[in-house]
């Protein structure tokens, strides 16, 4: 197979979206724009890549360049358009032999199964291959313009269409694959002569088409092509990004049972035979094993559940939750980097965080592992079959040793032996006939 090399543009201003977030650094399903493309490139076969970017936003170069290095970052400066801003990669790619597909971050559905027909279209003999769509609205799109032969021939941007041009409905998405010497050469002999004085990526290809070049045309579905310039359109991709995990679920058998309210991260994985109840949130990072349910009104990140497990409603894991075969995690029980170990429950209100709790052990409502000292973080465990009582805060470093008991209302700051009884209490106090006179002398005030 060819080598292949991905250049992803996202140098843009992004002024629509009125935000101080660079507008490629914006996520859909958990996972940002320019991530997306990044994953969809290296999905595709691409070995090498690189985003150009803008020098006003250097986030967006340090982002990437945290992920790739910073040989992967080029730099547009200024923003001539979309034929300069590739032009802008050619030196990060000097002495790449292959073929370089050329997409967008901005465009966060598309993937690598919507950029095979171009790269299959140039192991079939084409010198040059653009991803197109029929729009139902082509509106500002530009237009895909075909010979008598059915082969693409120009595009014109609609800012510069005829009347006639402008009623085509097949329109480009900006995407395409060609072979490095040919795309850089053909960038070389573009010029500005247009609406914008900027130099059009597209202007290759009827200079491909003059010189004779077999330029060709692959249509996929518009909504595989939407792209991000507002506030307004990254709402509608995130709504198909969600609609299309969440029939995808639904196919291979996990329950949904009401599907518009859970939604999903980019890598997300649920296992066949879950349950999902309503109003369900999956961050980045979680992996749920058969047989498990996600009780109403949960919140998941970074978290894996397994099997037959039953989490909420009203629960809260994060990152580094690892809840155990048919364990119960209850409502208003908010876990954070401890395995719950199989069977085990802590059905109502709790907060166990940075610690371990072995199999069938039981957690009180109102337990908190106290984890911080305001410097530092500290761990707890609690062995198997322990039994935490309500209301019982477990200062850490601390262990509670198998088949032990702690009493309701403790405050544990020492290891318990295993199978003891250990419990912290004031001796209960009692003024008789208190109540009664705090009443009187209130209700005289009034």
């Amino acid at each position: 197979m060819t080598d292949r090399a991905a250049v992803i543009l996202a140098a843009g201003h992004g002024t629509r979206m009125k935000s101080p977030t660079p507008k490629v650094l914006h996520a859909v399903g958990s996972r940002a724009m320019v991530d997306r493309a990044v994953d969809a490139a290296e999905a595709a076969g691409c070995t090498r890549i690189i985003v150009v970017a803008g020098t006003h936003s250097p986030e967006v170069a340090d982002h990437v360049a945290r992920r790739l290095g910073r040989d992967a970052v080029a730099v547009q400066d200024p923003p001539l358009g979309t034929g300069h801003a590739v032009l802008s990669a050619q030196s990060a790619l000097e002495g790449f032999v292959g073929d370089i597909l050329v997409t967008y971050a901005d465009t966060p559905l598309l993937d690598a199964d919507a950029f095979k027909p171009l790269f299959d279209a140039r192991v079939a003999g084409a010198d040059l291959a653009v991803l197109g769509f029929e729009a139902a609205d082509a509106g500002a799109y530009g237009r895909l313009l075909f010979d008598a032969e059915g082969r693409l021939s120009r595009i014109v941007e609609a800012k510069d269409a005829a009347p006639e041009e402008l009623s085509v409905r097949a329109c480009n998405s900006g995407v395409l694959v060609a072979p490095a010497a040919l795309l850089f050469e053909l960038l070389s002999r573009v010029a500005n002569h247009n609406a914008k004085g900027e130099y059009y990526l597209t202007d290759i290809v009827g200079i491909a088409t003059t010189d004779g070049r077999r330029v060709e045309a692959r249509l996929v579905d518009e909504a595989v092509t939407m792209g991000v310039n507002s506030q307004a359109e990254l709402a509608a991709v995130e709504r198909a990004f969600q609609a299309a995990r969440r029939a995808a679920f639904m196919d291979t058998g996990v329950t949904l049972i009401a599907p518009e309210t859970v939604h999903f991260a980019w890598d997300t994985a649920i296992a066949p035979g879950v349950v999902i109840e309503p109003y369900v949130v999956f961050g980045g990072g979680v992996q749920v094993e058969a047989g498990a349910v996600i009780k109403a009104f949960s919140h998941l990140e970074g978290a894996h559940v397994r099997s037959g497990a039953r989490i909420g409603p009203y629960s809260r894991l994060r990152p580094g939750a690892d809840i155990g075969a048919d364990a119960h995690i209850g409502n208003f029980v908010e876990v954070k980097n401890t395995a719950v170990g199989e069977g085990a429950k802590a059905n109502h209100l709790a907060y166990l965080g940075d610690g371990a709790i072995g199999a069938h052990a039981n957690i009180g409502a109102g337990t908190i592992f106290c984890n911080y000292d305001g410097f530092h973080k500290h761990r707890t465990e609690v062995g198997e079959g322990a039994f935490v009582g309500s209301n019982t805060a477990l200062v850490a470093p601390v262990r509670v040793g198998a088949g032990a008991y702690v009493g309701s209302g403790s405050v544990i700051t020492a290891d318990v032996t295993p199978h003891a009884l250990a419990f912290e209490r004031g001796p209960q106090l009692e003024k008789v006939g208190w109540a009664a006179k705090f009443r009187a002398r209130h209700l005289d005030w009034r």
